[in-house]
């Protein structure tokens, strides 16, 4: 298995790696008496099958949580303990100081550079919010792990790969939808709502997260389906897959009552389809490489029904609707003068095909001429939410060289296309 090394490895048990839980429940056996411990209502202990499985739910930046979770796995003295993490984010959690050595470049050729936007963002978010609490996010899941290691006992990561979640949740939500989420989430770094301990502990409370999670449901169904339903049945049938007869599985209170659910219904769960990243739809191809082809088809016929000039003149027009505003973008990120050069140059190329956008021409000309500094990948969490800091962090001004000039390519694309298609019909 690969995972968290341990001193258990010592012991004949194998230690699969696994993935990432959370959440709250309200059809978990009651625990009563010396069995239930005085443990709080966001611990559920199941009986199953001649099994006890107990399930933490935590708040990711809960000092109470971190005690919590090192109280339950202490007194439990489990045969495992389960948690919710994926081994990228164990990695990441363990060593911090690894995420500086990161090659830009490559997961921008990888096409990834949203995904890590995502994963920094909502990170950035927490750490803020942990910052008010004395606690970093994610230590209630590495205080798992640490305990689990201090008492010799085998750990399973039960939670599916963020990069597998993160893609699903992409490619289940609209395209003019994920503009809007990924504007959202920026807006809510720079005004981070204070929260209290007790905030976080009501926030706990079953009734509350089921009236959060139905709300989540209405208004963003398919994100719901993603980040909450798939990953409570990855990690319902991670933890019940576990070995062991005693389990402590460390969970995100939000994710606490699907678990449960599915544990007592003895539900399994496909992981190989959960683990599937979903092919790009029929007519996203057909319209990728079927506008592209309307324009340029437009242009020859325009040539050919109007005269080489009026094709060249729409030519033009094409190159400089996609290279100004994309050049411009650049220019507001206050990006480096080849990256503005690029965008001008690669807007209407690119413009042309789905196989590369404008957007990652210019992140990967940004990245290979200003390349961050070790220290701006460090402060990342606090420049984010400073306004200037967006154009002095090399790491942040990446990110405005991704996302102003793609939205200026898009900007002309319509106004580009929409004059060569007024030619056509018009002429």
């Amino acid at each position: 298995m690969s995972g968290p090394a341990t001193n258990a490895e010592a012991s004949d048990k194998s230690e699969p790696e696994m993935s990432r839980p959370g959440a709250d429940s309200a059809t978990e056996p009651e625990a009563t008496g010396a069995d239930a411990r005085d443990y709080p209502g966001e611990v559920r202990i199941l009986e199953l099958d001649g099994r006890r499985i107990v399930l933490v739910g935590t708040a990711h930046v809960s000092r109470g949580s971190v005690d919590l979770v090192r109280r339950v796995i202490r007194q439990e003295k489990p045969d495992r303990v389960c948690v919710e993490l994926d081994q990228r984010r164990y990695d990441a959690l363990s060593n911090p100081q690894d995420f500086a050595q990161l090659d830009l470049k490559e997961v921008i050729r990888r096409k990834q550079l949203t995904t890590l936007m995502v994963n920094l963002f909502l990170g950035a978010y927490q750490k803020r919010l942990g910052a008010e609490l004395g606690v970093q996010p994610g230590q209630e899941l590495m205080e798992a792990t640490k305990v689990a290691e201090e008492m010799g006992l085998p750990i399973e990561l039960c939670d599916r790969d963020v990069r597998v979640t993160l893609r699903r949740a992409t490619h289940a939500t609209p395209f003019f939808r994920r503009l809007w989420l990924l504007a959202e989430m920026i807006a809510s770094i720079f005004d981070a709502p204070e929260i209290s301990e007790e905030d976080l502990e009501k926030l706990k409370e079953q009734d509350v997260l089921n009236e959060l999670m139905n709300q989540l449901g209405e208004q963003h169904p398919a994100l719901k389906r993603v980040l909450i339903d798939e990953r409570d049945a990855y990690l319902s049938h991670k933890i019940a897959q576990a070995e062991g007869d005693s389990l402590v599985a460390v969970v995100g209170a939000g994710h606490l009552h699907g678990i449960v659910e599915a544990l007592e219904a003895r539900r399994e769960a496909d992981l190989e389809t959960l683990d599937q990243i979903p092919p790009l739809s029929h007519w996203w191809k057909v319209a990728g490489w079927g506008i592209p082809a309307l324009i340029l088809g437009g242009i020859a016929w325009i040539g050919y029904r109007q005269g080489i000039a009026e094709a060249g003149d729409n030519l033009l027009f094409w190159t400089l609707a996609n290279g100004i505003p994309a050049s411009l973008g650049a220019l507001l990120a206050w990006a480096h003068p080849f990256t503005i050069l690029a965008a001008f140059v690669a807007a209407p190329i690119t413009s042309l095909t789905p196989v590369i956008g404008a957007a990652y021409v210019t992140a990967f000309v940004q990245a290979w001429v200003a390349p961050p500094k070790v220290a701006e990948f460090q402060s990342f969490s606090d420049d984010v939410g400073s306004v200037k800091m967006w154009w002095k962090n090399r790491l942040l001004k990446i990110f405005t060289a991704y996302l102003l000039p793609g939205l200026g390519s898009m900007i002309g694309s319509v106004v580009g296309g929409g004059k060569i298609l007024a030619s056509l019909f018009g002429g």
